[in-house]
């Protein structure tokens, strides 16, 4: 795990990536989230089912839509994607819906070569379509961003050639990091129901 400038990085192809990445939202959580100020937890994860590179976000809200606990809700799966065309509209209805919430945004990016494979979590809202240079609203209190493959040049046919397997691998890290975190948080270690095995 590498931490600078606010941020931290998980390598998913290293050794116990999973404990590091809990470890790491943990610690954003801590700084960034309290439940006396927040009514719900969000987790907006973003993204389309059309495009290999661009599905971290509705397979991560699929693998997370089987999870149930309480003032936790998912936004963004492959039945009901969040992407470029409803985002604007989905946070109307999560204004409408919820008092305060606390918004987890998750989306996959494109970065340079060497850190394909590596997932960028931070305080703050992350903006969705930079890399394939769309203009959309920032979204979230704290971001998780899986970085799918390399950008420079022809954003989009880098998002439809990217690797599924690399794809589904960073989703299932991301899915079971936020699950034992969100048991913790809502649950506590007194309660064993819904315990994630990690």
């Amino acid at each position: 795990m590498e931490k600078g400038r606010g941020k931290i990085t998980v390598d998913i192809s290293r050794p116990y990536a999973l404990s590091a990445f809990i470890k790491g939202l943990e610690e954003l959580i801590e700084v960034t989230y309290t439940d006396e100020e927040y009514s719900d937890i969000i987790l907006l994860c973003i993204g389309t089912d059309r495009s290999t590179g661009d599905c971290l976000g509705p397979l991560t809200g699929h693998k997370l839509n089987l999870i149930k606990y309480e003032n936790v809700w998912v936004y963004g799966t492959l039945e009901k994607p969040v992407h470029a065309k409803n985002l604007e509209e989905t946070m109307d209805e999560i204004e409408r819906k919820y008092k305060k919430p606390f918004i987890i945004a998750i989306d996959a990016c494109l970065g340079k070569h060497e850190r394909i494979g590596c997932i960028s979590m931070g305080e703050g809202p992350l903006s969705p379509g930079a890399g394939v240079n769309k203009t959309l609203p920032l979204v979230g209190d704290l971001h998780i961003m899986g970085i799918v493959n390399m950008s420079g040049f022809m954003e989009y046919l880098i998002l439809q050639n990217t690797r599924l397997n690399l794809v589904m691998k960073m989703a299932d890290l991301i899915s079971n990091g936020i699950h034992y975190v969100m048991w913790r948080l809502t649950a506590g270690e007194g309660n064993r129901t819904n315990q994630p095995t990690i």
